[in-house]
């Protein structure tokens, strides 16, 4: 089903006027506020966008971005999909810092992640447990006095924490700020929060479920692999997942397999569940001509491989993932360039889906040729013509079967 989905990012200014992080918000319209209702499900919305929709990379654009977090959040293993390196969890001002809290804080800080503490007016007898885990403090200027925020600036810096000056306005308040020795600055004075929107095709209901009840049952890595083959979506779901988690080291990927090993198992039922969480749409979806079409070619690729490269079990796999992922611009309605680039795909794979070069590029284009031929079937080499409906009763199957009420 596709929709658009929304995510808004705010600059983060460091002393030297330059761009420093991006603290990512919830948006669920182009509207330039958050209706935010629940802490939990805005933040899981942010999370699940920004990892396995837009791409970090494409939010981030290799720099640090701040995530607001709730208490069940941040006590929930959800919070351990990210990636330590790429983002600061930065610690509503409605959380209430309990022994379990800062525990979980000091656990978080022990495996490398960064935190903050959100609109903070003054240091209070409550935050002094968790200071020693604590990076930023972000001051909420509005609230405070310019006596408060002298105050509040001399009480943090012994605990040699960054402080962060939010919501400034106007440049008097941020000469004020800068004098005062503020590390970091945000406000709408430097610029007001972007909305990045995309339209989305959301992996199926059928497919999370089938997916996380293999998970659940601890199924081979065989078997998770085939959760992934009836639906383009799903996969591409993963292989961005796994670009952004893996946040800028190399893993380029040439099979689904591959794209879970990076990923491990942990992660991708966390993942699961997250997306069926904040999912908007419920109940299963009727069967899409494209989605059909795009797992016929994979199929069709797998069988041609085989055919024509016996014993190439990894060629093999590589032409399933092309075909599955052949149609993603009629999809997505975006570029494929743009969809493909983040991927970090294989070079014989990219190149085969972007230019239609090698043996997979070749392959692909005789499919598209069968598929635009005229009923005659000339264009149809013998082998591709008996494969080819082999691939139709195995699409037909395996869809009828995952969509079976």
């Amino acid at each position: 089903m596709s929709s658009t989905l929304h995510i808004g990012r705010q600059p983060i200014i460091n002393r030297q006027g330059e761009l420093f992080a991006y603290e990512l918000l919830f948006r669920n319209s182009h509207a330039n506020r958050a209706d935010v209702v629940d802490d939990f499900a805005a933040t899981s919305h942010v999370i699940r966008n920004a990892f396995s929709e837009f791409g970090l990379t494409h939010v981030l654009d290799n720099h640090v971005g701040f995530i607001n977090v709730s208490a069940d959040l941040l006590l929930s293993d959800t919070i351990e999909l990210l990636p330590a390196n790429a983002v600061v969890l930065e610690i509503l001002e409605t959380v209430e810092l309990t022994p379990a809290v800062v525990a979980r804080c000091l656990e978080l800080a022990g495996k490398g992640f960064t935190l903050a503490l959100d609109d903070v007016l003054q240091l209070d007898e409550a935050h002094r447990p968790i200071l020693p885990c604590i990076s930023y403090i972000k001051i909420d200027l509005p609230a405070c006095s310019r006596e408060q925020i002298e105050a509040a600036v001399a009480a943090f810096r012994p605990f040699g924490v960054k402080l962060l000056a939010e919501k400034i306005d106007s440049q008097e308040e941020y000469e004020f700020c800068h004098q005062l020795g503020f590390d970091l600055f945000q406000g709408y004075f430097f610029a007001r929060p972007t909305i990045l929107s995309r339209s989305n095709s959301n992996p199926p209901n059928w497919a999370l479920l089938q997916l996380l009840g293999m998970l659940n049952r601890d199924a081979p890595v065989s078997e998770l692999v085939q959760a992934f083959k009836p639906s383009p979506q799903l996969s591409f779901t993963l292989l961005k997942l796994v670009n952004s988690v893996a946040c800028g080291a190399p893993c380029h990927i040439d099979s689904i397999e591959r794209a879970i090993a990076i990923l491990g198992r942990r992660q991708l039922m966390r993942w699961v569940q997250l997306l069926l969480f904040t999912r908007q749409e419920q109940g299963l979806p009727k069967q899409d001509p494209l989605i059909n079409l795009a797992v016929c070619r994979a199929r069709l690729m797998e069988l041609l491989v085989k055919s024509r490269h016996p014993g190439n079990r990894s060629l093999s796999e590589q032409g399933f993932m092309v075909g599955l992922l052949s149609l993603l611009e009629a999809l997505y309605h975006q570029p494929k360039e743009s969809l493909l680039t983040p991927l970090q795909l294989q070079d014989d794979v990219h190149a085969a889906l972007l230019h239609g070069r090698g043996v997979l590029g070749e392959l692909l284009g005789e499919i598209e040729t069968m598929e635009s031929s005229t009923p005659s079937g000339n264009s149809i080499s013998g082998d591709a013509a008996g494969l080819l409906l082999d691939a139709m009763n195995w699409t037909d199957q395996l869809l009828n079967e995952v969509s079976a009420p």
